[in-house]
């Protein structure tokens, strides 16, 4: 495994996120850190001061990764109804293109917090919130660019498909078919696509 030090932050983070994802904050010791990261707990103190503060670090991380693929997709596609589609197909295809067979980061990590944790269930749940508005956005410019029936709400509509989205993946989470994942999916973007005015 690469050695991530100090002064290799994404190689850590990327590391971390991915081991914290998996295991989530409580069950996730130092030990797996230092193994993951390579790093012993000294240095891995010194360049990210607490567990909980690197594991804040990939949390945003996983949404900041999030968001960009997104915003990717709206602007490679042209059409913001057909991004979001998109966007939820790739979620159908985990193990494909880099997906995860696993349930949202931010999602799991909301869930997995307790009263002692406000700290982070606050930031998974402001988190949810901004994608959220992010979803929004992306329903709103289809509204202006006329891909929405008149009289189409794109706050309720977003609300609608970050619901279906994580329901989704935690599907994918639970291990079910790849043919049965993909065609809930393609289920979801079509019903999606079919919004467009005829």
């Amino acid at each position: 495994m690469k050695r991530a030090d100090p002064y290799n932050r994404d190689t850590a983070l990327d590391a971390a996120m991915t081991l914290f994802w998996r295991k989530g904050y409580h069950a996730t010791s130092l030990k797996d850190l230092e193994a993951a990261l390579d790093m012993k707990p000294g240095s891995i103190y010194a360049a990210f001061k607490s567990k909980q503060a690197l594991f804040l670090a990939t949390l945003e991380r996983y949404f900041l990764d999030n968001r960009q693929s997104l915003r990717t997709m709206v602007a490679e596609q042209g059409s913001p109804l057909a991004a979001l589609a998109e966007f939820m197909r790739k979620f159908g295809c985990p193990g494909e293109a880099g997906q995860s067979n696993q349930a949202c980061m931010v999602v799991k990590t909301m869930l997995d917090t307790t009263e002692a944790d406000k700290v982070i269930g606050d930031a998974a749940r402001d988190y949810l919130d901004q994608m959220g508005d992010e979803f929004t956005s992306v329903f709103r410019a289809a509204e202006r660019a006329g891909e929405l029936p008149p009289g189409a709400d794109p706050d309720y509509l977003a609300h609608r498909y970050q619901m279906n989205l994580t329901a989704l993946r935690i599907e994918v989470q639970r291990g079910r078919n790849q043919a049965h994942l993909a065609r809930l999916a393609e289920d979801l973007a079509r019903e999606l696509e079919a919004l467009r005015p005829a």
